[in-house]
């Protein structure tokens, strides 16, 4: 089992859990005082997704990779880091019409720890290997560990039993290397500094870390052709807004007027992907879902066969 580099309770070292010499009067500002302090801090999210572009085109190709064949992409957590994992994973199906089962995310406490705090569950390694061993994960899935402070002993059993069964696994932190150590294939550190509330790693830690699961999931589904140009193709049309979406995108991407996009979104079962390929090619829906199934659902490669 892979364990932090220092005891769990001694954790003053670690940079989430250090004092920053930019807030230390916090409780004397004023209120704009408090806002500015914020902005200057979370200015330095950028900077540190900035210094880990690598490491995440790197989770990107491979992730896709493994999803093209069948895997399945996994976040866990504990506490906001397992709650930014959830909220990722629950986006993905409406934002790109997945099935539920492609993006999961893991927290440690369950459905309840979202809404209300269970924090003392994260100290269980061993619960965190069951959640793995439950979910019945192979060599073609991604488990993503998501741990601000690095220490979560959930998280590195969680990781530690995906790496057994073959998984691709992936780290997300806050603290440097050195600080931390883990034996995974991606180790992806995203350096904001001491929180302006000295611990408080739902600060710009987790700012940071949002950032890096929308860049994650979002270009991970660039890869597998759910987006033509930089518009959400495989978007589900299942609300008054997203189907006013479609509509645009269809009116966008062609010569239609909203009404033949309206007619044309229902032939193609409010599909925009299919709706988009039989416009530009006069295909029927079956011959329609035959080419992009040939083309690996990529509406652009699919359109450029013919």
């Amino acid at each position: 089992m892979t364990t932090p580099a220092h005891p769990s309770d001694q954790r003053g070292h670690l940079l989430t859990e250090q004092v920053n010499p930019e807030s230390a009067n916090l409780d004397q500002l004023s209120s704009l005082e408090i806002v500015d302090v914020f902005n200057r801090e979370d200015a330095k999210t950028i900077s540190a997704i900035r210094s880990v572009r690598h490491e995440l085109a790197d989770a990107i190709d491979r992730t896709a990779e493994n999803l093209r064949q069948g895997g399945r992409l996994f976040y866990v957590g504990a506490g906001t880091s397992g709650r930014l994992g959830v909220l990722d994973a629950a986006e993905c199906p409406p934002t790109f019409c997945t099935p539920p089962e492609m993006v999961q995310g893991i927290i440690a406490g369950g459905s309840e720890a979202l809404v209300r705090s269970s924090e003392g569950l994260e100290d269980r390694s061993d619960d965190g290997a069951s959640a793995i061993a439950e979910r019945n994960i192979t060599s073609l899935d991604i488990v993503v560990g998501i741990a601000a402070g690095g220490t979560t002993p959930y998280v590195h059993g969680a990781l530690a039993e995906g790496k057994r069964r073959g998984a691709t696994t992936v780290f997300i932190a806050c603290v440097p290397k050195e600080q931390v150590a883990i034996n995974v294939d991606i180790d992806i550190r995203l350096l904001v500094g001491p929180e302006v509330l000295a611990g408080s790693t739902r600060l710009k830690a987790g700012t940071v870390t949002k950032l890096a699961l929308n860049i994650l999931s979002t270009g991970t589904m660039v890869r597998l052709g759910k987006v033509y140009g930089n518009r959400m193709i495989d978007v589900a049309v299942t609300n008054t807004k997203l189907h006013d979406r479609a509509l645009r995108i269809l009116c966008d991407l062609t010569d239609l007027s909203r009404e033949q996009a309206d007619d044309l979104l229902t032939k193609s079962n409010f599909s925009v992907k299919r709706a988009l390929l039989m416009q530009w090619t006069g295909l029927s829906v079956d011959e329609s879902d035959r080419l992009l199934a040939q083309h690996q659902g990529n509406l652009r490669h699919a359109k450029q066969a013919l």
